[in-house]
């Protein structure tokens, strides 16, 4: 009985984590998000990867994360690009195909710098600072990600402010999984952010000329 009293209580902390984490990111990070038109400029902009298909096609996430960089670069709000995502299988490239897509739509490649090693938010946002040498940056991505992702960058030292990438719709499977996923992620930002700041696969510095 006393065990099943502990693990009651341990369930009911565990669902209150979430909960402050959740609440308290969004309170926290509301006041950094802005539309695409309202956003105050900054050099660089940093694009978040996602799923890229077999034919190296972007997923409409992941090119509405580009489209809505393509747009910030055309408005002159930023001057550089960073694609940050996943690159640690051979026949996997998530950078690769985002700057493809950038490059195709006019963008040059002197102006995007990709990161092979942006594994998930917070490498992205510890590697834009220790790696790329950025202070200040634009975040790029969807509505219920960017709170943890503005989060996470402004805990490790990056003045971060985020534009939302919601330009069409995605499907109930799609942003339900996603939103699911996003709150045990919270969760792990916080502990990572704030309490244990691992270290991310690192190298030597590529100042972001």
């Amino acid at each position: 009985m006393r065990k099943l009293r502990h693990l009651g209580k341990f369930f009911i902390f565990l669902f209150s984590f979430f909960i402050v984490a959740r609440v308290g990111i969004a309170w926290y990070a509301g006041r950094y998000i802005f539309r695409a038109d309202d956003v105050p400029p900054k050099r660089v902009a940093v694009v978040f990867g996602a799923l890229v298909y077999p034919d190296e096609t972007p997923s409409p996430m992941l090119a509405d994360r580009l489209e809505t960089a393509l747009r910030l670069y055309r408005a002159g709000k930023v001057q550089k690009i960073l694609v940050s995502g996943d690159n640690r299988f051979e026949y996997y490239n998530e950078p690769q195909a985002m700057m493809a897509y950038l490059v195709a739509r006019g963008v040059p490649e002197t102006d995007i710098q990709p990161d092979y090693a942006g594994r998930r938010t917070y490498d992205t946002c510890y590697r834009a600072r220790d790696i790329f040498r950025l202070e200040t940056v634009v975040l790029v991505t969807q509505k219920f990600h960017l709170p943890r992702a503005v989060f996470t960058c402004r805990a490790l030292g990056v003045d971060a402010v985020g534009v939302p990438a919601d330009i069409q719709w995605y499907g109930w499977g799609a942003l339900g999984w996603s939103t699911m996923r996003e709150q045990f992620a919270l969760a792990r930002a916080v502990v990572d952010a704030v309490l244990r700041r691992p270290a991310p696969v690192l190298g030597e510095p590529i100042p972001f000329n």
